[in-house]
């Protein structure tokens, strides 16, 4: 950047699915006078809007946004090209305002755009058609007993309820003969700007009740009709996500719908946790209550 080393300071705001981070971002984001980039692989893809609560009109008018509804689901995306995309935009952001705010609870792409990812290769297709053949034909276990024995670092630290994440490690390994946990970076990137870490969070049977309310509105607004709508690329990475897996499983007979919907709450709720789990080793992060942005406020402009 052209700016002197340590001028601007990116504001991650980020927490747990739910908890509230749309609107404390956009408060913080309207006070700084700066833009957002969105950091939740969710919201990427511009053909789904419910089941991922994806910012309103509404909001992104209030904000602009970068990032949010930027893809297909028919195109393919990795971390890495989201930190090579995210940085560029934040250097272009840097020379209109002081402050960026990038939200989502995305730990791999916050950790992307903070501290950097190696710039790993692209797979081809054919071996991405072998890995998905090997979740298809084995199913969760198969990518765990595979992954476990190329590469047992990575599987001690993977989410191993997360597909892609083992998957990811497999196709590295088959394309490269080199193991995942040895190809990422083992030293922080450093970065032209400060980092402010915030994360956001609630007593937990508050953020429960967040997330069973939240899937009624989305049942409200129609995430079943939008299920359905997509139900013929339930092949595709995008969809494989919880709202979308649980619909699918009722939309394939191995379930009732209020069963399904009732698995959207449990499975999110699980989802949070795990979120809160990878954010607890931000050893350079503040945690706060979503109506606090007046702390917010000073412990990001205290530099």
């Amino acid at each position: 950047m052209k700016e002197s080393p340590k001028t601007k300071t990116l504001v991650v705001i980020t927490g747990p699915t739910a908890v509230g981070k749309t609107e404390t971002s956009l408060t913080i984001a309207g006070e700084l006078q700066a833009e957002i980039i969105s950091a939740d692989a969710r919201q990427f893809y511009h053909e789904l809007k419910i089941g991922t609560a994806a910012p309103t009109p509404a909001e992104l008018q209030r904000v602009k946004h970068h990032f949010a509804g930027h893809l297909s689901i028919f195109d393919y995306y990795n971390v890495s090209r989201f930190e090579q995309e995210a940085l560029a935009r934040a250097e272009e952001l840097f020379r209109h305002s002081d402050y960026v705010v990038v939200t989502g609870g995305s730990g791999l792409y916050i950790d992307a755009l903070c501290k950097g990812i190696d710039d790993l290769p692209d797979i081809d297709p054919h071996i991405r058609n072998e890995v998905q053949q090997l979740l298809k034909k084995q199913g969760m276990e198969g990518l765990r007993s595979h992954l476990k024995s190329i590469d047992p670092e990575y599987y001690n630290e993977v989410d191993k309820a997360n597909p892609n994440r083992m998957m990811r490690g497999i196709e590295i390994y088959l394309a490269t003969g080199k193991k995942f946990s040895q190809l990422r970076k083992k030293q922080t990137a450093q970065r032209p700007f400060h980092i402010k870490k915030v994360i956001l969070n609630r007593p937990r049977h508050e953020l429960f009740q967040r997330i069973n309310h939240r899937t009624d509105v989305m049942v409200k607004d129609g995430i079943v009709e939008e299920a359905i709508r997509f139900f013929k690329y339930r092949h595709l990475n995008a969809l494989n996500t919880v709202g979308y897996k649980e619909l699918f499983a009722w939309l394939e007979n191995r379930m009732e719908l209020h069963a399904a919907i009732e698995k959207i709450r449990i499975h999110t709720r699980r989802y949070a946790k795990r979120q809160l789990t990878w954010f607890k080793r931000y050893e350079d992060a503040q945690w706060f209550l979503p109506s606090e942005t007046h702390n917010i406020l000073r412990y990001v402009k205290n530099q």
